[in-house]
C-alpha cells in the first residue's frame, strides 16, 4: 500500500471525527449536553448521544465539503435509519437510567470549509 492509499483511508475517518466534534459544539451552543460520542455495538454506530432537557437525542452526522452532489442529510438511508434505532436500543438496555426517557432522532448536515461552514440541524430527523 503506497502512502497516498494509506492517506485515503485515515483521512475520512479523521474529517468525520472533525465535524463530529463540531457539531458536538454546535449542540452544545443550543443548550444540549453530551452524553456519548460514537457508541458503537453489533448493531451499528451512533455519532453522538445527547440530552436535552429530559430527552435523549441520537444524533446522525453528515459532511460534505460542497452541495454540488447533494445535500449531505439526503445520505442518511433507511437502512441506515434502522441501524442507528437499533444501536440506540441498544444504549437504551445498557443504561437503565435512560430507559424512561422520551428519545428523539436528530441529523446535522453540515457543509462547507473553514469559517464558512453550515449547520443543518433537523430534529426529529426520523423514526422508528
Amino acid at each position: 500500500m503506497s502512502a497516498g492509499d494509506a492517506l485515503k483511508r485515515i483521512l475520512p475517518g479523521t474529517i468525520g471525527a472533525r465535524f463530529e466534534k463540531s457539531a458536538e459544539s454546535f449542540l452544545r451552543a443550543q443548550g444540549i449536553e453530551p452524553l456519548q460520542r460514537n457508541y458503537r455495538c453489533r448493531a451499528g454506530e451512533i455519532d453522538l448521544i445527547m440530552i436535552d432537557g429530559d430527552t435523549i437525542v441520537f444524533v446522525e452526522v453528515r459532511y460534505r465539503a460542497s452541495t454540488n452532489f447533494g445535500d449531505p442529510l439526503e445520505t442518511i438511508t433507511r437502512a441506515k435509519q434502522r441501524k442507528i434505532a437499533r444501536a440506540a436500543s441498544d444504549f437504551l438496555a445498557r443504561e437503565p437510567r435512560y430507559r424512561n426517557h422520551p428519545c428523539r432522532f436528530d441529523a446535522i448536515g453540515i457543509t462547507g470549509a473553514g469559517r464558512n461552514v453550515e449547520y443543518n440541524w433537523i430534529k426529529d430527523a426520523f423514526s422508528t
